[in-house]
């Protein structure tokens, strides 16, 4: 429910999945792609960030969503420790 709420509020967020020179390749809620203008996007943003975007009455706000990007990266940095813990000891034969 609460995305159904951010979606009337007109809030959503992507996902800063790479930069290259003046391009960003964003990850959108719907998962596909797309390459951005760098300059359209927040200064000193970075790979792995999240961009907040709240369009309200034709007003557009884009900032970093610092707190929801610490929360995704821990996230998959418990999901890495978990498969890990579960990996072999010693090398691998291959």
């Amino acid at each position: 429910m609460a995305s159904e709420q951010h979606e009337e509020l007109g809030i959503s967020h992507i996902t800063i999945d790479g930069i290259e020179g003046q391009m960003a390749r964003v990850e959108l809620p719907d998962g596909t792609t797309q390459d951005w203008r760098l300059s359209s996007l927040p200064k000193g943003v970075r790979e792995g960030d999240v961009i907040k975007i709240d369009v309200q009455g034709g007003d557009v706000d884009i900032e970093i969503d610092h707190e929801e990007t610490d929360r995704r990266l821990a996230l998959g940095q418990r999901q890495l420790d978990r498969l890990n813990a579960k990996a072999p000891d010693g090398d691998l034969d291959l």
